[in-house]
């Protein structure tokens, strides 16, 4: 399954590798894995290891700067800066910063969806609905933030409160109101959030502005919530998929599929063990990056999951580089009785089905036993409660423990993300995947 590549992307690839090898302190270890520059560039990235977060926070920020770059010149100079990813603080990274690099591969994603390329300029407004733990401005006192305090540049936060659920109507009722008034090209949100917002729209029968184009970011996008979404807005929807190590890395087009921003990254999959998956298109995503002259990222587990699909096989007409679909995160796989893998995206289109859904999320406690909580559109009756346990039976195997809990909302993590499914036992998620 191998797609179409402009030349420059083997070019690309190469050098990347070889400046890693030969000058990035924390790929010193690497070289002698490496089969030499005279094998096929697959040949040579296939023989790597995999790059995790552990692997950086040992290295810090420093060890992954290519030799002949000094960072403390860099930031003196403003070229770069010192950031920390959002997440749990297992989880956070201290990185450098290239917002010239950053903004040039976002630019490069825009291509990959007939929206934005017609609408984006990079100096079009964009109103942005996430958590302030992701980005934005934090309320410390609780209080509302004035909007003067929200803005900056072309940017317009919505959100300055970390539990939706002590928005209020006032609140509500004013992120309405400045979408009308800064009237935004692009709305890049959190889906769980924006589906939040659009819900109290639905309700209340309001009119709101419709940009060009409403993105995704953060979180995978649950059909739950697009449903929602698609009531109140007239927008069309997109999904941006990447990271803050890797910068943007596939972006969904009009057509609903995941195309490589192969300008920008190479991608590699790590297949599920055939005790999981048999399929061999599904695995954990791998990614490269291109031309940040500053931060080496070579084959880094960005911890989600991609199904690849037929190359060229999509009605948008693109032809170059992988085309995908998003599974979730690789530590939100859960288990059929079987031990069979389920992915966030596979329970997402199980879960889907159930019209009356409005936020869920599904907890393994154990292989055996499941706990679904959910928020409803009607009333909670034993009516709704045997459908859902029917149709996770169906997916996870006849003899499952389904419990379902009724709640008034599901809560985001402590990173501001939305979380479909996750564990409660431990498993290894490295071993998941072949080596």
């Amino acid at each position: 399954m191998f797609p179409v590549f402009p030349p420059e992307y083997p070019v690309n690839c190469r050098k990347a590798l070889d400046v890693a090898l030969r000058s990035v302190p924390a790929y010193r270890h690497w070289n002698q894995m490496d089969p030499g520059p005279e094998c096929p560039v697959d040949e040579r990235y296939a023989a790597m290891p995999v790059l995790s977060k552990a692997d950086i926070r040992r290295e810090t920020y420093d060890g992954l700067i290519p030799s002949g770059k000094n960072r403390r010149d860099g930031i003196r100079k403003g070229d770069i800066e010192l950031v920390k990813t959002s997440g749990t603080t297992d989880d956070q990274v201290t990185l450098i910063w290239n917002q010239a690099w950053w903004d040039a591969s976002e630019k490069a994603s825009w291509k990959l969806n007939s929206h934005a390329s017609r609408a984006a300029t990079g100096r079009h407004r964009e109103v942005i609905l996430t958590s302030p733990i992701c980005t934005g401005v934090l309320s410390k006192s609780g209080q509302l933030v004035p909007m003067k305090k929200r803005r900056l540049g072309r940017f317009l936060y919505l959100n300055e409160t970390v539990n939706p659920a002590d928005w209020t109507n006032n609140q509500l009722d004013r992120m309405i109101r400045e979408l009308d008034l800064f009237r935004p090209v692009f709305l890049e949100a959190n889906p769980a959030l924006l589906a939040r917002l659009a819900r109290y729209i639905n309700e209340k029968g309001r009119k709101v502005f419709s940009p060009q184009l409403i993105v995704f970011t953060y979180e995978f996008p649950s059909r739950v919530h697009l449903r929602q979404i698609r009531l109140a807005f007239k927008s069309p929807l997109a999904s941006s998929y990447g990271s803050t190590e890797t910068g943007y890395v596939f972006m969904e087009c009009e057509c609903g599929n995941y195309h490589q921003n192969h300008e920008f990254c190479r991608v590699d999959i790590q297949p599920f063990r055939r005790q999981y998956v048999r399929e061999r298109n599904v695995g954990r995503l791998l990614v490269t990056t291109f031309h940040n002259k500053w931060f080496s990222i070579v084959r880094f587990n960005v911890g989600d999951v991609v199904r690849l699909l037929e190359p060229g096989s999509c009605p948008c007409g693109r032809k170059k580089g992988y085309t995908a679909s998003i599974e979730g995160r690789a530590r939100d796989v859960t288990f059929r009785l079987n031990g069979k893998a389920v992915t966030v995206n596979r329970l997402d289109e199980v879960v889907s089905g159930l019209d009356w859904v409005l936020e869920y999320q599904l907890e393994q406690k154990s292989p055996s036993s499941y706990l679904f909580r959910v928020v409803s559109s009607q009333p909670e009756g034993r009516g709704l409660e045997k459908e859902a346990k029917q149709v996770l039976r169906r997916l996870y195997g006849e003899g499952a423990d389904i419990k379902v809990r009724f709640e008034k909302i599901i809560l985001p993590e402590i990173s501001g993300k939305h979380r479909l499914a996750k564990l409660s036992f431990p498993v290894d998620v490295d071993s998941l995947f072949e080596c």
